[in-house]
């Protein structure tokens, strides 16, 4: 998947970005673990995932402690083998996400 014009996600909580990221692989049935968050969501939207003065490699540092937040929150969560999936809040919220960028909309 080719990712999303700067325009369409820029005003979405890095949150968000990261939960519809998850969603992107599970739907892909790639294993959700740190590594493929991180390159789906960096692939996806390149610019929030990016190295503020280097844009074309993708920082770690923006989605560890949000994924912890969104574990600790209950929105996903994480098995015995590292691997995150959504939790029912979590496929809640990502519906809406899902509808967004369906359609191209800013909404936020």
């Amino acid at each position: 998947m080719k990712g999303f014009k700067k325009e369409i996600y820029q005003n979405i909580d890095i949150n968000k970005l990261i939960l519809y990221g998850l969603f992107s692989l599970l739907n892909k049935k790639e294993k959700c673990i740190f590594e493929n968050i991180l390159q789906e969501c960096f692939l996806l939207f390149p610019e929030a995932f990016s190295f503020s003065l280097i844009l074309k490699w993708p920082d770690a540092r923006k989605i560890d402690r949000p994924l912890r937040s969104l574990r600790q929150k209950g929105i996903i969560k994480k098995d015995s083998n590292n691997c995150f999936s959504l939790s029912k809040q979590g496929e809640k919220e990502v519906q809406e996400l899902v509808k967004i960028f369906k359609q191209g909309q800013l909404r936020f």
